[in-house]
């Protein structure tokens, strides 16, 4: 049983990102990345589906050289400035076509509140970071969270580098200068959850389905502080359901990083996340969490992002409890103690999109949720979690999604609480 998405019509968030007016259905990426001159040379095949007839084809792509546009095999005309490629003379009927881009030069993150997202060089290797509008840093694109595709990636780069990217890697070819790596991601994945990572990295093993890659001189940190991860996915798949892909690969960048980041069947730390002692731990739960909330389960406008990061922080509080650590409740009191003394003019279902990443969308989401879960019982609570990621999965959902559902599981006398801890920007009390 799929719940159907809400008709409500809200200005989006990143109005010049996406189109409406066709869907992706497969990504076909061929890149060729030179390290030491950041170049890349590049072919991007999407197959995709016009929901109306359309005058022209829109896509996201960043600063790079297009050399040439075919559509449904045909050369054709196309504008590419302002982040947007303009096919000029696609005339396309309701349907299927494809779009082939050739296009190079050097990847260029994406300017945002938040600094530069996507594509970005390390001191030695890449980073792609996407979220939530970095995916036109490195490849052409509909920008939007809730057009979800299946990709295939294929990188050739040098050969003492490891390329990571999203889903399984099928292949590999060694040349004697460059190594080709060619990865599918079979579930159907959002633009800025694709990921690339190029680096020296050595590959180890954390459990059934789990690796990491990571500097050689951070193996034993490495072994360490990501040691409980195969305990902590059997707490979530408990509490949550099954794990929704068919692995989990974690990154270890030589570089500092200011916060990890999250990819679709993959996480990437920092250096720094590193420390030998798990002093880290709860990044690790939080990032494990988003393969459900965020992935799988993907919003599909960015307004309702707690149902990202608010589920995530809330496995952090989860994951404590489960481990010996303080329990989910110590964790909401102090956390709303911290909360109730901030100015009361944020609303969690609303925040904004300069407060995407703002700690109260995470916090306040997650006190929502021991809010909720102190009021079904625990029996309910995870009922509920098990059958929204069940229902929803490798799908888009919003808030009044989830709430549709909460009120199967949910008193009669809990509109209220919905409406206080969601739409009210006064922090309601803790049940």
């Amino acid at each position: 049983m799929s719940r159907v998405l809400s008709t409500t019509h809200h200005r989006p968030y990143f109005p010049s990102h996406g189109e409406d007016g066709y869907r992706v259905g497969h990504y076909d990426l061929s890149l060729d990345y030179r390290i030491g001159a950041d170049r890349l040379d590049a072919v991007a095949r999407l197959s995709a589906q016009a929901v109306r007839p359309l005058e022209h084809l829109c896509l996201d792509l960043g600063a790079f050289r297009v050399g040439k546009v075919l559509v449904d095999g045909r050369t054709a005309r196309f504008t590419h400035r302002g982040g947007k490629l303009r096919v000029a003379q696609a005339r396309l009927r309701p349907g299927p076509f494809t779009v082939e881009v050739r296009y190079a030069g050097s990847p260029r993150p994406v300017s945002s509140h938040w600094g530069g997202l996507g594509w970005e060089q390390l001191a030695d290797g890449v980073i792609v970071a996407g979220q939530p509008i970095g995916a036109p840093s490195w490849f052409p694109c509909n920008d939007r969270p809730d057009d979800k595709a299946s990709y295939r990636i294929e990188v050739t780069t040098a050969s003492p580098y490891t390329v990571v990217a999203n889903g399984e890697l099928v292949e590999r070819r060694d040349a004697a200068a460059a190594t080709t790596w060619v990865y599918e991601q079979a579930e159907p994945m959002a633009p800025y959850l694709a990921s690339v990572q190029i680096g020296r990295y050595r590959r180890t093993e954390l459990g059934p389905r789990m690796q990491a890659f990571h500097p050689p001189a951070l193996a034993r940190r490495v072994r360490n502080d990501f040691g409980r991860q195969d305990r902590m996915m059997t707490a979530f798949t408990e509490r949550f359901g099954p794990y929704p892909f068919g692995s989990y690969t974690v990154v270890v960048t030589e570089d500092e990083l200011e916060i990890p980041v999250e990819a679709q069947g993959m996480s990437i730390f920092g250096a720094n996340h590193v420390d030998g002692a798990r002093g880290e731990e709860r990044l690790v739960a939080h990032e494990l969490a988003h393969q459900w909330f965020g992935n799988s389960l993907t919003v599909a406008d960015w307004r309702d992002i707690w149902l990202h990061e608010g589920f995530a922080a809330y496995a952090e509080w989860i994951w404590s409890e489960v481990s010996g650590g303080s329990s989910a409740a110590q964790h909401a009191a102090h956390w709303h103690r911290r909360l109730a003394a901030l100015p009361q003019d944020f609303v969690l279902a609303d925040p904004g999109a300069r407060n995407l990443f703002d700690d109260r969308v995470y916090k306040r989401g997650a006190l929502t949720l021991h809010a909720l879960r102190t009021t079904l019982g625990d029996l309910a609570f995870f009922a509920l979690l098990r059958a929204w990621t069940s229902e929803n999965r490798h799908g888009s959902v919003t808030t009044e999604m989830f709430l549709d559902l909460a009120r199967e599981y949910a008193p009669r006398s809990s509109e209220t609480f919905f409406t206080s801890w969601l739409y009210g920007s006064r922090l309601p009390p803790l049940p």
